[in-house]
Order: C-alpha cells, then sequence, then structure tokens
C-alpha cells in the first residue's frame, strides 16, 4: 500500500509532463477555427468612407478572400503586397478594419494603396469577435455559399499565398 503511495504521485507528474510536451510541439498559429466549414456569421457593417460598407450576404456567388486589418497593425504593412497582389490575380477580397477610426483606416488605405473590393468599419470590433478574431491581421477563404474553408492566422507571406491560399481559392473558384 505505501508503494502505491509512493509510485502514483510520479506517475501523474509523468503524465503531465507529457501532456505539456505534447502541447509544446504544436504551432500556435494553427489554431483551429469554430467556422470552419460554416456560413460566416451574420453582419453588417459601415463602410470606411460613405456610399458603402458590406454584409456577410457579399459572400455568395464567388469565393472571396476576408481580410481583418488595422492602421495600427504593425504586421498589416507587410502584408499588403500581397493582398494587392491577390486583388491584381483577379480574386474577389473584402477589407474589415478592426478598433479603428475610419478617418485612420482611409488614411492607411491612401498611404498603402487599395486592394479591396469593399471595406467595412469594425469600430466596435464585435463582428470580429463574432468572427473569432484574436489579433490583426487575421484572413478568412470563403467558397461560393460564404462557408469558411480556411483561417489564416498572422499575415499572410507570398509562400502562404502560393503555397496554401491560392490553390485552395483556384479549387473553390473550380467547384463554382
Amino acid at each position: 500500500m505505501n508503494r502505491i503511495l509512493f509510485i502514483a504521485p510520479i506517475i501523474a507528474f509523468m503524465a503531465l509532463v507529457a501532456i505539456f510536451g505534447i502541447g509544446l510541439t504544436k504551432d500556435p498559429k494553427e489554431l483551429p477555427s469554430q467556422l470552419i466549414d460554416r456560413p460566416l456569421p451574420a453582419f453588417a457593417l459601415p463602410a470606411i468612407e460613405a456610399g458603402g460598407g458590406f454584409a456577410n450576404t457579399a459572400f455568395t456567388g464567388e469565393p472571396a478572400l476576408l481580410n481583418i486589418f488595422a492602421s495600427w497593425c504593425a504586421a498589416c504593412p507587410q502584408e499588403h503586397p500581397v493582398l494587392t497582389r491577390i486583388s491584381a490575380e483577379g480574386f474577389a477580397v473584402y477589407g474589415i478594419a478592426w478598433k479603428d477610426k475610419p478617418q485612420d483606416s482611409r488614411d492607411w488605405i491612401a498611404r498603402f494603396g487599395n486592394p479591396y473590393k469593399l471595406i467595412a468599419a469594425d469600430e466596435s470590433g464585435r463582428t470580429a469577435i463574432d468572427l473569432g478574431v484574436t489579433g490583426v491581421p487575421e484572413s478568412f477563404i470563403t467558397d461560393k455559399h460564404g462557408r469558411v474553408r480556411f483561417k489564416q492566422i498572422g499575415p499572410i507571406s507570398p509562400e502562404v499565398w502560393e503555397g496554401t491560399i491560392k490553390p485552395l481559392m483556384l479549387k473553390l473558384r473550380a467547384e463554382a
């Protein structure tokens, strides 16, 4: 009996070490999204400038990329040339300015260029919460039915575009 009382804590400790060890091998950028294979949550956001904005219903008919960005985001300027390239290659790119003042977003777009089909403002951050956004930039790929098929946490690099997102969008376009 005393032997069991001595061995039990050692076994429990080894189990915890194994669990934490496995957890440390995981890539934190590969957080699963609860939205994969589900429709985008319902939202309707105003534009960063008059005469625009969009709702989740805009994501039907063709595959699209929804990019969450902000003028105060340090990584967003690194990603922006890739978004411009994606748009130039004929893919629909929508932007949501997260927790940003519309004037700051307009100034940022004027400085870096506008790859977006439409840009909406999520000043309160409510839509980003519904999307499960943890920081900027984050992007979602939707199919022609507005279902989320992929989530990119962090900036889209040229390698991620060519190796992961573009093949998926081409596949989704062929299914359309």
